[in-house]
This record gives C-alpha cells, sequence and structure tokens, in this order.
C-alpha cells in the first residue's frame, strides 16, 4: 500500500508539471485548456469505475457474494465523485472558450443522465442496507444504468455538441507532448481510483465486521 500511494503522490505531481509546464499552450483556447487534462482524467476514472460497477454487479447477482456488492457500492460512489468533477471541469473549460456553462447537447445530456443514474443507484443501495434482495435490484438498476455510458461517447460522434472530440473519427487530434501529459494524468488518476477503492472497500469490510461483532453480543 505505501509503494502504491508513493507512485500515486510522483505521478500526481508529474501529471501537474506536465499539465502546466510540459505541455504547451493550445493556440486558440490558450492556457484554459490545460483543465482538458484533469477533465479527461476524471472522464477516464468514471468510466472505468462504472464499469467495474457493472462486472461487479453482474457477480453479484451470479454468485450472491457480498465482495461483488461491495466493489459495486465502493466503484460506484467514486465513479460519482469523478463524474461530478467531469461535469464541473467541463463547465469551468466552457464558459471562456464557448461563452456558455452548459448546454443541452447529446454529450452533456447523456452526462448529466448518466450521473443522476449512478446517484439513484447509491440511494437504491443505501436504502438495501442488509436486505438481499433490494441490493439484488439495486444490483439489476446499475446493470440498465451502464448502458447510458457508451451511449455518452457514441452521442459526440453521432451529432457535435461543444465537447471536442480527440479520439477516433471525426477527432481532431491531439500534438505529442498534450498526448503525453494526458496519458501520465491518466495513470495518476488511475492509480488514485485504486487506493481510493482499495480504502472504501476496507471501510466496508470492518463496517460488517463490526457488525457481526455486534450480533455475537447480542
Amino acid at each position: 500500500m505505501i509503494i502504491l500511494l508513493v507512485l500515486t503522490v510522483i505521478s500526481i505531481i508529474a501529471s501537474l508539471y506536465a499539465s502546466f509546464i510540459y505541455a504547451p499552450t493550445e493556440l486558440v483556447m490558450g492556457d484554459i485548456q490545460r483543465i482538458f487534462y484533469f477533465h479527461m482524467g476524471t472522464v477516464w476514472v468514471a468510466t472505468v469505475a462504472f464499469t467495474t460497477v457493472f462486472i461487479a454487479s453482474i457477480m453479484f447477482l451470479k454468485s450472491g457474494k457480498r465482495k461483488w456488492d461491495i466493489l459495486a457500492l465502493s466503484s460506484a460512489e467514486i465513479g460519482v465523485l469523478f463524474i461530478t468533477l467531469t461535469i464541473i471541469t467541463g463547465s469551468i473549460w466552457a464558459k471562456p472558450i464557448w461563452g456558455t456553462w452548459w448546454t443541452w447537447d447529446p454529450q452533456l445530456t447523456t452526462t448529466f443522465i448518466l450521473w443522476i443514474l449512478y446517484i439513484v443507484y447509491l440511494i437504491l443501495r443505501s436504502v438495501a442496507g442488509d436486505n438481499v434482495k433490494q441490493a439484488r435490484f439495486a444490483a439489476v438498476f446499475s446493470i440498465i444504468a451502464f448502458i447510458d455510458l457508451p451511449l455518452v461517447y457514441i452521442s459526440a460522434r453521432l451529432k457535435r455538441g461543444i465537447s471536442p472530440v480527440v479520439f477516433g473519427p471525426g477527432g481532431g487530434g491531439i500534438e505529442s507532448k498534450m498526448l503525453i501529459t494526458m496519458l501520465i494524468t491518466f495513470l495518476a488518476c488511475t492509480l488514485l481510483f485504486i487506493i481510493l477503492l482499495k480504502q472504501r472497500i476496507l471501510y466496508e469490510k470492518i463496517k460488517d465486521n463490526l457488525r457481526l461483532l455486534k450480533s455475537r453480543a447480542i
């Protein structure tokens, strides 16, 4: 865990250096574009987190094992945190460049729906508590909610809004130093996600152990 923490700190420092010093200033958007790296980092973590929820929920429904339920819940909480940061950083980026904090274009709308869906999942899972039947219902809901994730990416390519397409068909491409900076940020955010996930899972396991001790003491 110490090694992971050290690597995370180093990668975050490297990401900050690359974003503010190493990466060149974008010709059209200027320095405000530097928030792009952190924005894309949050998008990446949210994608990984919600994909983890999807897989863990399927495994929970299949096996009924608590560890998968814990993984889904823990990853969903982190995913909601990072998709919130995605919306915030995207709005900060959009205002000086496009003159608006938000528009209801297809990609932003599907992102907002994704945010709402996983908040609803967390509410459902919180209400479920130790009720296995309700926990399974929440897992089914999270699997359905996951359908919106690919729609976020597809929508940007079907109908262009203010959000730029960087990769894939229709993408504007990215300069090499910018790409390196973004990859470093992806690494930093991934390591941060792993640390947060491990700690959140540990917290849930401690809660389970305390609950078990209380039940035995009664």
